[in-house]
Parts: C-alpha cells; sequence; structure tokens
C-alpha cells in the first residue's frame, strides 16, 4: 500500500471568508428581524383598530337600543325630560323602558324604567371617555353609579347628538323643547386609535341617524276621565297597553 506524504496540505476557510461569510449572516439576520418587527407593529395596529371598531358598534348600538324605548310622559316631565348638550363634554340623558338584555340591567332588577346620562369624561392618559350613568326613575343615582359609571368606549375624539327639528327642517345642536320628542335623532362617534406600543392609527368615525318609534304623552291622557275617557282624541298619540309605546 501506498502511503500519502506526510507533508500534503489539507485545505480550510481563510481568516477573510470566515469574516465575509459572518457579516453576509448578520445582513441576513438583521434583515429577517426588521421585517419581523414591522409584522409584529402592523398586527398590533390592526388589532386595536379592530377592537375600537368593535367598541365603536357597541358604543352607538347601546345608544340606539336605548333610543327605541324612550318615554315622556308631559305630566312628569322631572322625570322624562329629553335633554340635550353638546360641546367639549357632551350629555345626553332620557328616561327608557330598557329590555332584560341592556347593560347592567342585573344591577337593577325589575326597575326598568330607568333615566340614562351619556356623557364624555376626562379619562387615563389625557384622553376622554363615553360613560352611561343609570338610575331608577324614581330613585336617586347610587354613589357606585356615580364613582364607576359603565365605559362604553374610550379615547374618544368627537361624540354629538343632534336632532330634527320639524319647525326649522333641519339639525339643532340643542334641543330646547326638553318636555317633547325628537322625531329623529343623529349620534356621531370619533374615537382614536392608540396601540400599546405607542403607534398611531386612524381615527375611526361613525354616524347614524335613529328614528324614535314614539311621542311624549300629552297631560291630558295621563289623568283620569282623560280625552274621550279613554278613547284619545284626533291628532293625539295612541299608547300600546303592552309595551306602553306612543305611537
Amino acid at each position: 500500500m501506498r502511503n500519502l506524504p506526510a507533508n500534503r496540505s489539507s485545505r480550510a476557510f481563510t481568516l477573510m471568508e470566515m469574516m465575509v461569510a459572518i457579516a453576509i449572516f448578520g445582513m441576513i439576520v438583521a434583515t429577517i428581524y426588521s421585517t419581523w418587527i414591522l409584522i409584529v407593529r402592523s398586527s398590533v395596529i390592526g388589532q386595536e383598530a379592530a377592537a375600537q371598531a368593535q367598541r365603536e358598534r357597541i358604543a352607538i348600538r347601546t345608544v340606539e337600543s336605548s333610543l327605541m324605548c324612550v318615554q315622556s310622559f308631559q305630566a312628569s316631565m322631572k322625570y322624562y325630560s329629553f335633554d340635550v348638550e353638546n360641546g367639549s363634554e357632551p350629555v345626553f340623558s332620557f328616561t327608557a323602558r330598557l329590555p332584560d338584555v341592556f347593560p347592567r340591567n342585573g344591577k337593577f332588577g325589575d326597575f326598568n324604567v330607568r333615566r340614562l346620562t351619556y356623557s364624555v369624561e376626562p379619562g387615563a392618559d389625557q384622553t376622554k371617555n363615553l360613560v352611561l350613568r343609570q338610575r331608577p326613575i324614581l330613585m336617586d343615582m347610587d354613589e357606585d353609579e356615580k364613582n364607576t359609571p359603565l365605559v362604553l368606549a374610550r379615547n374618544v375624539k368627537e361624540f354629538a347628538i343632534e336632532c330634527w327639528d320639524t319647525n326649522q327642517m333641519s339639525w339643532a345642536t340643542e334641543w330646547d323643547d326638553t318636555n317633547s320628542i325628537p322625531p329623529l335623532v343623529r349620534v356621531s362617534f370619533t374615537l382614536g386609535s392608540r396601540a400599546e406600543n405607542g403607534l398611531d392609527g386612524p381615527d375611526l368615525k361613525l354616524c347614524r341617524v335613529i328614528a324614535l318609534p314614539c311621542n311624549t304623552m300629552p297631560g291630558g291622557m295621563q289623568s283620569p276621565g282623560g280625552p274621550g275617557r279613554g278613547v284619545p282624541a284626533p291628532g293625539v298619540p295612541q299608547v300600546n297597553p303592552i309595551s306602553g309605546l306612543q305611537r
């Protein structure tokens, strides 16, 4: 058997080749990492925007469902007034006979006729929140409801309530005739979106026009022996004896 020469040279990487390989590998890792960071940030912003959109829908759905159950009686305007106040801290208040599935209904038991107050108040991080407070119509608001209202939406940049004025045939930002119910109410939301990492997302805007299915019950209809002894006079809204809604 022939022996291999003892001085045969073996092939290996030079120092320069190893440094070039490490540099190329580092560039590849940096590219992958930067792409991964962009994907994560985009995902966070997308999830935050989706969550904000869902909160916006829940908030406006809550306002809409309560307006569909609004009640008003002229003989008891102390409890049934329809109040609208816009501005930097808007307030929207009315009385409604609420369904059992309405938020926080379990807290009030069988007291389904409640006074609702929607308001925009300062929250954390110099943002504003849309909150809802409720109380049974003949009772004072408890301390828990005052201090910890239900937060419907966070980072609210705009919340506006407009009522259709049949005299001016236009939208009114203030409803001076508090002893009556407007036929239409337009609710506008603008919510800011902020991801947890501090990145700003697009603002979310939503506007909805709600037709109220009832009118204010005249005071004469509430007194015994009213017009027609229970038969509504011409032009006077009728009341559904089951639902209690005027029509």
